[in-house]
């Protein structure tokens, strides 16, 4: 399947919620896109999970998804082949961070990017390594920093084969959101 073919149904809210009711509202974007797409009535019930801890609908084989959320944005992804995302409150970056879970070169792209962009530019590249290890299932037990992505002129490059990236700047960037969705040949 190329990439023009690929079904992908992203939805998010930017509704301020509590952090406890953020749950509920992903789970209810879920259901929304469940029935939209697929016209599955989907309940939480419905959800089983891997070894690694990912969900998944066991009398759905083919139909994924994963949800996300963060303070202010909740999102959800549903697709027709193994995706993931996740999503960000843009704020100041933590090097702490970016030492332990990014490649050498992508510290030194943040480094040298331009002090306005250090933050967005440091999420972007969080919430892409985040959407695909939840794509993928393996949770933060995946070396982070052996996914690299580049970022030029708004095209995402990365060394990961076999899937599509996408990033989504939110609300004049207070907010971003990444997907990884794998691309069935």
């Amino acid at each position: 399947m190329i990439l023009g073919e690929i079904i992908m149904a992203i939805k998010y809210s930017l509704e301020t919620v509590q952090h406890s009711e953020q749950h509920s509202l992903a789970h209810s974007l879920l259901k929304d896109m469940l029935k939209g797409f697929y016209n599955i009535g989907y309940t939480e019930e419905m959800t089983e999970i891997t070894e690694q801890g990912k969900p998944y609908l066991a009398d759905y084989p083919d139909v994924h998804f994963n949800l996300s959320h963060s303070d202010g944005i909740t999102a959800c992804i549903v697709e027709n082949s193994e995706c993931g995302i996740d999503c960000e409150a843009v704020r100041e970056y933590r090097p702490n961070v970016m030492k332990r879970a990014f490649s050498e070169k992508e510290r030194e792209m943040i480094e040298n990017a331009p002090e306005n962009e250090r933050d967005m530019l440091f999420f972007t590249l969080w919430t892409l390594k985040e959407a695909y290890i939840k794509a993928i299932g393996k949770g933060l037990s995946y070396p982070v920093n052996e996914a690299e992505f580049f970022i030029e002129d708004g095209k995402i490059t990365s060394n990961i084969e076999g899937y599509e990236f996408r990033r989504y700047i939110i609300e004049d960037g207070k907010f971003v959101m990444a997907t990884a969705i794998k691309i069935n040949a």
